[in-house]
């Protein structure tokens, strides 16, 4: 079955308007073929279109259509990408979807390594999977940005993180995509002894030189979970290595800064926190376009929980609440309760940092905390009358959590309702604190997308 075969037609879009039907498969848009969406969202960008639709039969039709430019086509197809998700075939010695627990639900397990969802989603790439067509095609639609997860740019080093033949071709087609105008934002997922210290001062190096194609670097600790028998031993970073290491990358940006403008490179949030740092104001974070790494992440939500607050007039008193939260993010939780308290003076809530039992307690990110590790660790507690959570807890437009649990299992358990509030945003938790409308964005992310916030 064609994956580009029309499934469902939005209601009153430019395709509806010009008559599409479901069931037909667009097969050109303007005369160019279309094999996946990369294709479909280029070239029906513009207002002016002629679609090739073929049906079942074999019969084929021209169909125009006006809209305006940019403006959304409304065709939905059998999957996200029009296409399979390319999976990954490395063997990185830090990869998450290798320290997961048996028993978990199938998309889990998946590794993706797929440019479009790169661009599209904001997933990072490695290129060891990129065929010389796919990179081809990347730099003739001028698909920009795309997100490389780095690690070393010395070839040595790469293939052993990677374990890919192809690991060291990565700067050299960096170059290339410079060369065509793409824009790439880097993230180095930094292991104690292996990939720190003067490789990644080279690697800054190297990277800095392709700016400004290259936006950002993002350095991020290794995540470690408990399940790891079989896999290289690597340590956690101790306060001592992330206090260096942050000082390393602290001393690279301030130069090249001076030099260009820029500081290019920033370590995450979780690094400050481990090394017993506090996080840099939020100017420092230019802006902020590697949040998806947790960089400047609680410093933004702080600054939006100011802004939110400032003039703020509450008429009654809001429910008493909780809130449950990673082990890292649960002081800078506490200062806004404190802050909403300073401001508003009506507000009962607690702040519940949830150990992760499930992975390991090297594990701190809200991001992987489980329904279990919830209703196990919050029974008998004081929850007030309502139960906040961030939504990056569940799985991608849906009520579920990484280990199968439900929100309505976790209030059923805990005897109070739960508001989901979207993670990192400073309003949102305002209002869903002090019980004022909210407005959260409806969106439904493919099952491609599940491993995205934690799959390096």
């Amino acid at each position: 079955m064609s994956l580009t075969k029309i499934k469902s037609v939005d209601a009153h879009s430019p395709a509806r308007r010009a008559g599409l039907r479901v069931g037909e498969t667009l097969t050109h848009v303007n005369g160019n073929p279309v094999v996946d969406v990369l294709d479909y969202k280029y070239y029906t960008y513009d207002a002016r279109l002629e679609l090739t639709l073929q049906s079942d039969s074999g019969t084929t039709r021209r169909v125009r259509v006006r809209k305006e430019e940019g403006e959304d086509l409304g065709l939905n197809f059998e999957t996200y990408l029009m296409d399979k998700a390319r999976s990954c075939a490395n063997r990185c010695i830090f990869c998450f979807v290798d320290q997961m627990p048996p028993g978990m639900r199938k998309t889990l397990y998946f590794k993706d390594d797929d440019a479009r969802l790169s661009f599209l989603l904001g997933n990072y790439i490695t290129l060891t999977n990129l065929s010389e067509r796919e990179l081809q095609r990347i730099m003739d639609l001028r698909v920009s940005p795309i997100n490389i997860s780095v690690h070393a740019t010395d070839p040595a080093v790469r293939t052993a993180l990677l374990c890919s033949p192809r690991a060291g071709e990565c700067l050299p087609t960096m170059e290339r995509l410079a060369k065509a105008g793409i824009r790439m934002n880097c993230q180095i997922v930094a292991c104690p002894g292996v990939n720190d210290g003067p490789v990644l001062t080279q690697s800054l190096k190297d990277l800095s030189e392709l700016f400004p194609a290259v936006e950002s670097i993002a350095v991020v600790p290794v995540g470690l979970t408990r399940y790891r028998e079989g896999l290289p031993s690597i340590s956690p970073y101790t306060p001592r290595q992330a206090g260096a290491l942050v000082d390393q990358v602290e001393a690279f940006a301030a130069a090249f800064r001076a030099g260009h403008g820029s500081s290019l490179v920033w370590c995450s949030d979780e690094f400050y926190l481990i090394a017993e740092r506090n996080l840099p104001e939020k100017n420092y974070y230019e802006d902020m376009n590697q949040l998806e790494n947790g960089v400047g992440m609680l410093r933004l939500l702080q600054s939006q929980a100011e802004t939110a607050l400032d003039g703020l007039e509450l008429e009654g008193t809001p429910s008493p609440c909780a809130i449950a939260t990673g082990v890292s993010a649960a002081p800078f939780l506490r200062e806004i309760i404190d802050r909403v308290r300073a401001v508003c003076g009506k507000i009962e809530g607690q702040v519940y940092p949830i150990r992760n039992e499930f992975f390991g307690e090297t594990v701190t990110v809200s991001g992987l905390v489980t329904g279990r590790d919830i209703i196990r660790q919050l029974q008998g507690r004081d929850l007030g009358s309502r139960l906040l959570l961030p939504d990056n807890m569940l799985r991608a437009g849906e009520r579920v959590f990484l280990d199968d649990v439900t929100v309505e299992q976790v209030e059923q358990a805990l005897g109070v309702p739960v508001t989901v509030v979207e993670a990192g945003d400073g309003f949102d938790l305002v209002d869903a604190l002090l019980e004022l409308p909210r407005a959260l964005p409806a969106y439904a992310l493919p099952p491609e997308a599940e491993y995205h916030r934690y799959n390096p």
